[in-house]
């Protein structure tokens, strides 16, 4: 019965992802943000940058790093804590005591970030991420051609991967040019990237990254009025808050389709840990994982049209927010996903049913289920189409022994009686002769 509990959860998890990520019932009202002042601002950086007009200013005294780190009584092994705020453009630095409370180190300019207040959701969008991150040592150096002393984010997170959102190497590097990272000017990533490198080397094992749309105030709220993200944004302000009132990083997990965010302690503080997963989205996001990794070995199929893929998806996509979630499942599952759920041959003696498109989502494992019954059907019918062949093939070895000696034993009797017939016809033949000759001899 516990095992049936857990799969209805994890099954209740998944269908409320493609809820979660859509809203409710129903197609998402328009929005549009002011970015006039936003856009404004990262023009000017970019143009600062491009003439030479470093450092931006608010950018602290990059010369002085060792005096500034001495005068906050800073040590390699002192933990930090990164936050960002994307539309006041700034990155802020903060160093935590023995007690595991933090105060401001440093606030950097961002020269620029790409994309609008928001979340990232798919490759490609060129789209900054918001959320909570952690980064490791092994995420401190890009193994790519460009920026190789940079951060790499972590995007996915598990929240990320929940929800299905995909992207993959958001940075925080040098620069003032970005697609989805955050570009800091070289001096400002140089000094970053040290103090980062310093802290994760003296024993601090995951530095948080908070990536905010804005100061988390209502006032802020009002001025950037988006009810798409209102939840999501609302979800982040949790762990904003948190912070401001206790000046330790939260401790944050991923349950369901959302973070949760708790008080961490003393030793928490010190050294902040990776982000947590509930036990039910852990297995769900394997499972979504899983079904990735199966879309991406299949063979190159030939592309489907788009009556096909709409058809593919048009179940639960259909019910949750029609067309519009059709399109965003689409988006976030990619096209090989939809392949997979392209109509196989049909065979014959097999029900059309059982090959026809799946008219539901492979992230829902309902589905899943659905679809590995249906297979396991399609199986058992052709096996026992088969089993006549199978037979024949079987028992055929035998029988054809037997059959060719008898077609040898009348093949060699016919050949013995015409030798004999030949043979009779022939002595016939010379006794014939033998007594015409006695005849003559007779009469002479």
């Amino acid at each position: 019965m516990t095992k049936s509990i857990a799969y209805i959860k994890r099954a209740a998890l998944t269908v409320c992802a493609a809820v979660a990520i859509l809203g409710p019932s129903g197609t998402a009202p328009a929005y549009s943000l002011d970015m006039t002042d936003i856009d404004k601002l990262r023009t000017e950086r970019k143009r600062a940058n491009k003439s030479g007009k470093l450092p931006l200013p608010g950018t602290p005294d990059l010369n002085r790093l060792d005096e500034r780190l001495s005068e906050a009584k800073i040590t390699p092994d002192t933990p930090l804590f990164f936050r960002f705020f994307k539309a006041e453009s700034e990155m802020e630095i903060w160093a935590g005591d023995e007690n595991g409370n933090y105060s401001l180190f440093a606030t950097y300019p961002i020269c620029y970030w790409s994309g609008k207040l928001g979340p990232k959701l798919k490759e490609g969008d060129k789209q900054a991420p918001e959320g909570f991150y952690t980064i490791n040592l092994e995420q401190s150096y890009h193994k790519g051609p460009r920026w190789p002393r940079s951060l790499n984010l972590g995007y996915p997170n598990p929240f990320d991967k929940i929800n299905l959102r995909s992207g993959s190497y958001i940075l925080i590097h040098g620069g003032c040019s970005s697609v989805g990272c955050f570009a800091m000017t070289n001096a400002s990533s140089k000094e970053i990237h040290k103090l980062a490198t310093q802290a994760l080397e003296g024993g601090q094992s995951h530095i948080p990254v908070h990536v905010f749309p804005f100061r988390m105030t209502e006032e802020n709220f009002a001025k950037y009025d988006a009810p798409k993200w209102q939840g999501f944004w609302r979800n982040l302000k949790e762990g904003y808050d948190l912070f401001e009132r206790t000046k330790r990083p939260p401790r944050v997990s991923v349950c369901g389709l959302r973070y949760t965010v708790s008080a961490s302690d003393r030793l928490e503080g010190v050294n902040p840990g990776p982000l947590q997963v509930c036990p039910e989205t852990e297995q769900v996001i394997a499972d979504l994982s899983h079904i990735n990794k199966r879309v991406a070995e299949q063979p190159q199929v030939k592309p489907q049209t788009t009556e096909i893929k709409t058809a593919s998806i048009s179940g639960p996509a259909a019910y949750f927010t029609g067309p519009t979630a059709s399109r965003v499942i689409a988006n976030r599952l990619g096209d090989n996903f939809e392949l997979q759920l392209a109509p196989q041959t049909s065979r014959e003696g097999i029900s059309p049913v059982l090959a026809k498109p799946l008219q539901c989502s492979l992230a829902l494992p309902s589905c899943r289920k659905y679809a590995d019954l249906r297979e396991q059907i399609a199986h058992k019918t052709a096996m026992k189409l088969e089993e006549p062949k199978r037979e024949k093939a079987r028992a055929p070895k035998k029988k054809k022994s037997a059959t060719k000696k008898k077609k040898r034993s009348s093949k060699s009797s016919r050949r013995t009686s015409s030798v004999v017939g030949e043979t009779r016809h022939a002595s016939s033949g010379e006794h014939r002769r033998w007594n015409e000759v006695q005849s003559v001899s007779f009469n002479n």
